[in-house]
């Protein structure tokens, strides 16, 4: 793995979280901080395709399920690790690339986890040298595409929606980071807990909230408000730093993006 890049997988077996919005609008920091950024989409929805092109998987002639069929074609004489340069698509932000997905990922899954192919998403990401940066958005689940994705990345984000069911879910969650850490991949970092969708007057999510820093987890700050505003930014395939500079979570996620910049830059230093 390439020590000057930063690879983010952005994780949570639990839907509804906002990795989607999290991974798109830190990307997006990242790219107008000018550095050259890859989003890569594993979620067979595509949610983070349509939010950075504006159109689904369907409707492009080339995605990641292409790179992964590419995968299970071996060639003696070529190996199986293809260039996955060929599959990523400019979005109409500088500096912002995406891997975007296709619901075939789906059926793809099985074939690539019996072919034991969790390992060359890493390697394929060890091909695309002219990134600085790179933002992986997961499905639901731990399945073959979170493991992969662990275990190409140095650094793990764990979107948190200040409820009960997520609070229940969190340990088993880390436990399996954990896992793939010293497993698989020693390299891999968890920067932190994000706090999303927080409501600051709701005395339930500041319980919950506290409580998980008492037990100290590591709870990132800024906590990202709930605003139906990120709502219009997906429907007008926008991050936030693009649709609405000046709004209180554009200027929330351009801090969070601050805070990890500064955290991972503090753990190479150490």
């Amino acid at each position: 793995m390439d020590k000057s890049s930063i690879r983010r997988v952005i994780f949570n077996q639990k839907g509804g979280v906002g990795k989607t919005t999290i991974t798109c609008n830190l990307a997006a920091f990242s790219a107008l901080e000018g550095k050259k950024t890859l989003v890569i989409d594993l979620d067979p929805q595509g949610n983070a395709t349509h939010y950075l092109l504006g159109k689904s998987g369907k409707q492009l002639n080339k995605t990641i399920a292409d790179y992964f069929i590419t995968m299970l074609s071996f060639n003696l004489f070529k190996g199986d690790a293809s260039d996955p340069s060929e599959f990523i698509q400019k979005t109409p932000f500088p500096n912002l690339d995406i891997l975007p997905s296709h619901p075939e990922l789906e059926d793809l899954q099985i074939k690539l986890e019996t072919r034991y192919k969790m390992f060359k998403l890493k390697k394929g990401l060890d091909l695309l040298s002219t990134y600085d940066a790179f933002y992986i958005d997961t499905p639901p689940a731990m399945n073959f595409y979170t493991r992969s994705s662990l275990i190409a990345c140095n650094a793990c984000l764990i979107p948190f929606d200040c409820d009960d069911f997520s609070r229940k879910a969190l340990y088993r969650l880390l436990s399996n980071v954990n896992e793939i850490k010293y497993d698989h991949n020693p390299d891999l970092f968890l920067e932190g807990i994000i706090v999303n969708q927080y409501q600051s007057r709701a005395k339930h999510p500041q319980k919950i909230v506290s409580e998980i820093v008492q037990e100290g987890l590591p709870v990132l700050t800024p906590y990202l408000s709930f605003s139906v505003v990120i709502r219009e930014s997906h429907e007008e395939s926008k991050p936030m730093a693009f649709f609405q500079p000046t709004h209180k979570l554009t200027a929330e996620f351009k801090e969070l993006y601050e805070t990890i910049t500064q955290k991972k830059q503090t753990q190479k230093q150490s």
